[in-house]
């Protein structure tokens, strides 16, 4: 058992738990602030979203004795605080919530949003909204309600600008009107203001895929045994590139601009993104970067991501390809885009997919020959990438 002292909604509290009780148990049980909604206990749906000095957390899996100390606000201890007072109210106009069970994480991260990221706009929103699970609404009257605060509040008035002022200076602050039961407000550190910040301008090949808005991100390379010149030359080729990745086909090519289809299976998981994509070069660096977006015709799910590479000359018969895929996935997709599984998933299909280069390489086809598609067997690639899970959590080299 272990002691936990926090200050709940501007009240201290102390209790007495099992060392491993998790924040949403003791806001529950302890305290008996049942607003706080548990539900996938795994980080993934949000529903448990609650303020930690006044940054948005997962209260179903952080350990309460982690709190010790901390200023924890839940729903029941915005009152009258002026950002969550608009928010209710939109939410209410704009048909935001049904059953009611995610709105409590729901208001959180809009809250957030809105204090952190005033010029905001849908797509932003959109992609700042897709960790919390909402399985009524379809997220446009959520999404519709956020908007709408953040016009209202173009010109702030003083109490919400304090707020997003102290935000920026990393200090803590109350609302102007907020009554003394409210729990101070902590603001976010500098990572999450600088979040919004426009990028800097980049060279083609050094850019990441940050212009996706943020999102999961992934490296991974392969080896391939020609000179670096030659693979790049390969990957500059995008049809050639596109019979190699599995699922991949591209319908029409203009220039550098493609448009076509990926079709995706992992597991009970499947989609075919249907869209279009633009290739970069950087040839003096032998680097590129593919900017891509599309729809699953079945879930309306909508992907968007930039995949960027490099050719390093290993040796003179040599080279590695250092991969880095940043992405968001929205709508009812969204819940797997950040699951460890998912993402060593396309590790593996990194690596295949620079098999596949390698032995297009070998045997080149002949002038008018059609591309042949990759070969890709998802339950062999799921099998390997659980045996190799199984392996590391034995201590497997």
């Amino acid at each position: 058992m272990s002691q936990v002292s926090m200050h709940v909604n501007g009240r201290e509290v102390t209790h007495d738990v099992p060392a491993r009780t998790h924040l949403g148990d003791f806001l529950r049980e302890q305290v008996k602030l049942t607003g706080t909604n548990l539900s996938c206990e795994h980080g993934v749906c949000g529903a448990c979203t609650v303020l930690v000095d006044g940054k948005p957390v997962r209260s179903c899996i952080t350990f309460a004795t982690a709190c010790d100390g901390r200023q924890v606000t839940t729903i029941e201890g915005y009152d009258d605080d002026p950002i969550m007072v608009r928010l209710r109210r939109a939410f209410h106009e704009n048909h935001a919530l049904q059953c009611g069970f995610c709105t409590p994480g729901m208001l959180t991260t809009a809250r957030d949003i809105v204090l952190r990221l005033p010029e905001a706009d849908e797509a932003r929103v959109r992609i700042e909204l897709s960790g919390n699970i909402c399985r009524c609404t379809g997220y446009q009257g959520i999404t519709a309600a956020v908007m709408s605060v953040l016009s209202d509040l173009r010109q702030p008035p003083a109490d919400v600008q304090a707020l997003r002022d102290a935000a920026v200076q990393g200090k803590f602050a109350l609302p102007a009107a907020a009554p003394a039961a409210v729990a101070p407000l902590a603001t976010f550190v500098a990572e999450n203001v600088t979040r919004n910040r426009a990028p800097e301008p980049q060279a083609a090949g050094a850019a990441s895929a940050k212009a996706a808005g943020g999102g999961s991100s992934i490296q991974g390379g392969f080896d391939v045994g020609f000179p670096a010149q030659q693979v790049w030359a390969f990957m500059s080729d995008l049809p050639a590139v596109a019979s190699c990745l599995p699922g991949a086909e591209i319908e029409s090519q203009e220039g550098d601009l493609v448009k076509g289809r990926i079709a995706i299976k992992f597991g009970p998981m499947s989609a075919s993104f249907r869209g279009e994509a633009r290739l970069e070069r950087d040839a003096g660096a032998m680097a590129a970067v593919l900017r891509g977006s599309g729809q699953d015709s079945l879930s309306q799910s909508r992907a968007r991501g930039d995949v960027s590479y490099r050719v390093v000359a290993q040796s003179d018969r040599a080279s590695r390809v250092d991969v880095d895929l940043v992405y968001t996935l929205q709508g009812p997709l969204a819940q797997f885009s950040r699951s460890g599984l998912v993402q060593d998933f396309v590790r593996r299909m990194i690596v295949d997919f620079g098999r596949n280069v390698e032995r297009r390489m070998a045997n080149p086809l002949q002038d008018g020959q059609p591309l042949p598609q990759a070969e890709f067997s998802p339950f062999r690639t799921l099998l390997a990438v659980l045996w190799a899970r199984i392996r590391r959590w034995f201590g497997a080299a």
